[in-house]
């Protein structure tokens, strides 16, 4: 059975993107059929699959208007492992025309995966960093949400947010949401505040709170220069194995 996971935050530069590109390809080499979904408008999930975002033929705002089809739109990676719906700046319009509608605006991905997604074991949506008409799709689509953060103050004022976001999600239009974990990226456990932060997760989630921890690493910076996943540019850095541990934690944690 598919399990449609999607990596949110609406704080910018947690990791969100490169944890989904760097999830996707470590599952792609667990040997699941992968499809990665940039709901993104600066469209850097698509970028770090090595796909230029400004050479699209379709992309997912087609699919989201119901333009498309999503099988018009898909592109294999072959160096990445995984399948792409990608996206770009264009997005924006989606934004725009999905907020005019008056019935189904939340539903566009729903209805998009649901032709395609029985193809793949993993649906995973790079979510847009902000709570906006993209966003609300890519909870509503989704089985569950896989939520990436640094370990430090802002952090939790965020997550607070999103959260209530969710909750909104699952009264309104997806009852099923879950939470699926949450992540820490860019950690440094030598760091008080790391630690500190950490705790307090721990302490108020529980099991939620995922055991891998993504570190610094100068090559999971490097790897979406190179349009491809720090798995496939650096196979053996730090930063490559630990979205492998986090890939096999997942496949544990949600039998994928």
């Amino acid at each position: 059975m598919t399990k449609i996971i999607a990596l949110t935050n609406q704080k910018g530069g947690v990791g969100k993107t490169t944890s989904a590109v760097n999830l996707a390809a470590s599952l792609a080499s667990l040997e699941r059929r992968v499809l990665l979904v940039d709901l993104d408008p600066q469209g850097h999930a698509t970028m770090g699959s090595g796909v230029d975002k400004h050479a699209l033929d379709g992309s997912v705002l087609d699919v989201l208007l119901g333009e498309k089809r999503a099988t018009e739109v898909i592109l294999d990676c072959p160096e990445a492992g995984y399948a792409l719906l990608p996206g770009n700046g264009d997005l924006t319009a989606a934004e725009v025309e999905l907020l005019d509608r008056e019935e189904g605006r939340e539903q566009g991905l729903v209805k998009a995966l649901g032709e395609v997604a029985g193809e793949y074991d993993v649906v995973l949506i790079d979510c847009p960093p902000s709570l906006n008409m993209l966003t609300v799709n890519g909870l509503t689509a989704a089985d569950g949400v896989l939520i990436p953060l640094q370990c430090e103050f802002y952090a939790l004022e965020g997550l607070s947010a999103l959260l209530d976001t969710v909750e909104q999600i699952k009264a309104s239009v997806n009852p099923g949401l879950e939470i699926h974990g949450i992540l820490r990226t860019m950690f440094d456990g030598r760091n008080s505040l790391t630690r500190d932060v950490s705790k307090q997760l721990r302490d108020y989630f529980g099991d939620a709170l995922l055991k891998t921890t993504i570190p610094r690493n100068v090559r999971v910076a490097e790897a979406p220069s190179h349009g491809l996943p720090v798995t496939k540019y650096a196979r053996f850095s730090r930063g490559s194995q630990a979205h492998r541990v986090l890939a096999k934690e997942l496949i544990r944690r949600l039998s994928l």
